[in-house]
């Protein structure tokens, strides 16, 4: 099964990119994994958002103090999400089990 990130997946991705020193438009497409229409899209959003900034004598993208702390609570959130997913999941082959057990192919089963 394919997994789609969120927006907020995305732009904790190209901030990690750019988290170490800045990063160029081409490193942060790779590294992201983004075409570059959603490059543009997610760069531009972040930079309107003020969680980028662009210098324009090297060409790099650069967090801001208001994106350490996007990241800081994003990481928070995606430990608790993934917790809550996995029970989520497992709530759910439950109940699949159940209904298996309601079901009239159950009947085979010594009571």
């Amino acid at each position: 099964m394919r997994s789609y990130r969120s927006d907020l997946d995305i732009i904790a991705d190209i901030l990690k990119v750019a988290a170490n020193g800045g990063a160029r438009k081409t490193h942060i497409l790779y590294q992201a994994n983004l075409s570059y229409r959603l490059l543009q899209k997610y760069l531009n959003d972040a930079l309107e958002a003020r969680l980028l900034r662009f210098e324009e004598g090297n060409k790099r993208y650069f967090l801001t103090s208001k994106a350490l702390q996007f990241l800081s609570v994003y990481k928070e959130y995606a430990k608790r999400n993934s917790h809550v997913v996995r029970q989520l999941n497992d709530l759910n082959d439950k109940r699949r089990r159940l209904k298996e057990l309601c079901s009239r192919s159950g009947e085979h089963e010594n009571l």
